[in-house]
């Protein structure tokens, strides 16, 4: 007799303390580490549970597999109609990170690839240590969609405006040795290292003072204690007031149709 065993996915994303951090780790090697309903809320509440508990004092969050970070929305999910943040969450944002402000430092560990929502992540994060191997770029535009997870003005704010223009118009990836000379990045390691990096970093914050570290982030980025950032408000207004026109457009449809197809898509500018 055959015995028929069901095959339970793992889940979309993993947390682990280790002696004060947090590391997170986004966990669909399979789909390049993009990010789908599950991702979001299992991040989103790890996040929480890093912001409540005393013991944990710097996150890193990272990818699994060497192909990439985070291939940033499920393009697949999207042309399928699936949802991507979950109901409820949307404040949180992409992965359940991008608008989820927490006093303590967060670190980008950025193992591969960070294209879209994965630069997006990075800009999410006070600090990043990239592979050698990385990319970064919002090629958004490529797919008849908006950068709508704080990408185009977080990218303006931290790169000089010419080079951040150039990016978001023309959808075009730079290297990680390029994002590293842009001060996008604060390290460039190789690949096997990446993880080790970035909790080195991570134990030299951890080591310090956690309430005057906190305070010094609330400080410099005129965060709220509610991980509110007044200074990003008009940013995301305008994110959240053209994005829905984009998103019903018919090359919003046509994009990811086009990425699922595995061909160029035919724009038809409404």
């Amino acid at each position: 007799m055959t015995v028929e065993t069901e095959t339970v996915a793992p889940p979309a994303a993993l947390t682990e303390v280790r002696d004060g951090i947090m590391v997170i780790t986004l966990n669909r090697p399979e789909a390049r580490n993009a990010v789908n309903e599950e991702m979001c809320v299992l991040v989103g509440d790890a996040l929480t549970q890093a912001e409540q508990d005393p013991a944990v004092r710097v996150v890193v969050l990272t990818g699994s597999g060497d192909k990439a970070f985070c291939a940033g929305a499920d393009l697949k999910a999207l042309s399928r109609g699936e949802r991507i943040i979950p109901e409820g969450r949307e404040k949180w944002g992409l992965a359940g990170y991008v608008g989820h402000g927490i006093s303590k430092p967060t670190i980008a560990a950025v193992n591969g690839p960070a294209l879209g929502g994965g630069t997006e992540l990075v800009l999410a994060s006070d600090l990043a240590v990239a592979a050698d191997t990385a990319t970064f770029g919002l090629p958004e535009v490529k797919r008849g969609l908006v950068a709508g997870a704080g990408g185009a003005f977080r990218l303006i704010a931290k790169l000089p405006p010419t080079v951040a223009m150039e990016l978001l118009l023309t959808g075009e990836a730079i290297s990680a040795s390029e994002a590293l000379n842009l001060h996008l990045v604060n390290r460039v390691v190789p690949a096997d290292r990446v993880l080790d990096a970035a909790l080195e970093l991570a134990a030299t914050i951890a080591a310090n003072a956690p309430l005057a570290v906190q305070a010094h982030k609330q400080i410099a980025l005129a965060q709220q204690p509610d991980g509110d950032r007044p200074v990003e408000h008009e940013g995301w207004d305008q994110t959240y007031r053209l994005l829905p026109a984009i998103a019903r457009s018919e090359d919003a449809k046509e994009g990811p149709r086009a990425f699922a197809e595995k061909r160029q898509p035919v724009w038809q500018g409404r």
